[in-house]
C-alpha cells in the first residue's frame, strides 16, 4: 500500500464540449498526457475535476472513461464526494465498481459534525468498503479542519491509508508529518502546487497538484530530484513551476477563485492542444481571450507551447 500510493497523483480536470457535455475524447487525451508525463497515479473526481458540479451520470462517465484509458497503468484514487456517511458509502461502492483502487473521503459537509462524529464517519466507511481510504483535509470546502490527533489515530488503527492535505495550514501539515512518521503504510500528500519541495523534504510521500494536469513531467522531475537527494535541483524545478502557476492569477479578480484556477488549467490545456475547449461547469464562466493570451505568454516562457 505504501509504495502503491506515492509520487505525483494529479487531480484530473473534467473537459467539456462548448455545449457543456462531457468531452470524453479530450478526457482520454488528457489521461494519456498525464501517463506520458510519468505520473504515479490519477486522482479522479476531486475539486479540480469539478466534482460538485457533476451529475451522477457524469461522474460515472468520467471514472469509466479514465479507467478504460488508464487500463491499469497506474492506481486510480477516486473521490467519494457526498455530504454524509451513508451517502459516501453508497458513492464509494459505485466508484469501486467502476475501477477505483482507493477512495478519497472528506469529513461531512453541509451537515457539519464535530471530531467525534467525524471519527465515526471514517470508521463506518472503512467497515463498509474494502479499498484503502484517504482522508481529504479541505476545510475551505467542508468548514471543518481534520484534527491531527484524529488522523494519526485513524492511521494507526488502519482506518485510513493516508491523507491528502489541502488545508492551507503548513504548521498542521508539518505536525502531521512528524506525528505520523512511525505509522507503517501511511502516505501523506500535499495539494499545494508551489511548496512541494518543502513538503517532500519534511517527509511527505507525494503531491496531488492541480497544475500537474498542465505539466506532469515537471512534477515528476521534481519528485525524481528529491528522491535522489538533489534538493537544489528540486528547488530549481519548484521555482519554475511556481512561475508557471502564475496562470491562475491572469483573471485578476474577474471570476471566482474556482473558475480562475480551474479555468486557467483548462485554458492552458486547450492552448497545448490536449483538450478541445476551456468550457467550465455551469455557472462558472470560461476564461476570455485576453486571459487566454496572458496564459499563453506564461506557457511559452516555460516551454509548454
Amino acid at each position: 500500500m505504501s509504495t502503491q500510493f506515492q509520487g505525483v497523483i494529479p487531480p484530473v480536470v473534467t473537459p467539456r464540449h462548448a455545449d457543456g457535455s462531457i468531452d470524453t475524447g479530450s478526457l482520454q487525451n488528457l489521461t494519456r498526457h498525464l501517463l506520458d508525463g510519468g505520473v504515479s497515479g490519477l486522482f479522479v473526481l476531486g475539486s479540480s475535476g469539478e466534482v460538485p458540479y457533476l451529475t451522477n451520470a457524469e461522474r460515472e462517465l468520467v471514472v469509466s472513461t479514465i479507467a478504460a484509458t488508464n487500463s491499469g497503468s497506474v492506481p486510480l484514487i477516486v473521490g467519494a464526494n457526498e455530504q454524509t456517511t451513508n451517502r459516501v458509502i453508497e458513492e464509494a461502492r459505485k466508484v469501486i465498481d467502476l475501477g477505483a483502487d482507493a477512495i478519497v473521503v472528506t469529513s461531512m459537509y453541509y451537515a457539519i459534525g464535530n471530531a467525534e462524529e467525524t471519527e465515526t464517519h471514517f470508521r463506518a466507511i472503512h467497515d463498509a468498503v474494502s479499498t484503502p481510504i484517504f482522508a481529504y483535509d479541505v476545510p475551505v470546502r467542508t468548514h471543518f479542519k481534520l484534527p491531527t490527533d484524529l488522523l494519526v489515530r485513524l492511521g494507526r488503527d488502519g482506518v485510513i491509508a493516508g491523507v491528502k492535505d489541502s488545508s492551507g495550514d503548513d504548521v498542521a501539515f508539518r505536525q502531521l508529518l512528524l506525528a505520523a512518521r512511525e505509522i507503517p503504510n501511511f502516505d501523506i500528500f500535499t495539494g499545494h502546487e508551489v511548496v512541494v519541495d518543502g513538503a517532500l523534504l519534511g517527509g511527505a510521500q507525494g503531491v496531488v497538484p492541480g497544475l500537474g494536469n498542465v505539466d506532469p513531467r515537471g512534477y515528476r522531475n521534481l519528485m525524481d530530484a528529491a528522491a535522489a537527494g538533489d534538493w537544489a535541483k528540486a528547488a530549481a524545478e519548484q521555482d519554475r513551476i511556481a512561475d508557471l502557476f502564475e496562470i491562475v492569477y491572469t483573471p485578476n479578480g474577474r471570476v471566482s477563485g474556482g473558475a480562475a484556477g480551474l479555468g486557467a488549467f483548462k485554458t492552458a490545456l486547450q492552448l497545448m492542444g490536449i483538450i478541445e475547449s476551456n468550457t467550465m461547469s455551469s455557472p462558472m464562466p470560461a476564461l476570455n481571450e485576453d486571459e487566454t493570451t496572458a496564459i499563453k505568454v506564461i506557457l511559452e516562457r516555460n516551454g509548454l507551447v
